[in-house]
């Protein structure tokens, strides 16, 4: 099981809102600690690679349950 160090919920919200909370989110974090973002959003899946791409922030792990979507980011 993965430590989250910070957890995030953007249920509800469409993008970009999920990726910009994230993105503020990850900016207080330190460095190798773990952000897990809950989404509703269908298309965050796609967002969330995209963004971790741009800003080198790994994306450890995307699931899908329930209809919510959640994505574990490592901040870089």
């Amino acid at each position: 099981m993965m430590q989250i160090d910070k957890e995030l919920d953007t249920r509800g919200l469409n993008c970009p809102l999920p990726i910009l909370k994230a993105k503020k989110a990850l900016a207080e974090m330190s460095s190798g600690h773990l952000l897990k973002v809950v989404c509703t959003d269908p298309g965050s899946t796609r967002d969330f690679q995209a963004f971790a791409k741009q800003t080198g922030n790994e994306l450890v792990e995307q699931q899908t349950a329930g209809g919510e979507f959640i994505h574990v980011l490592k901040r870089r």
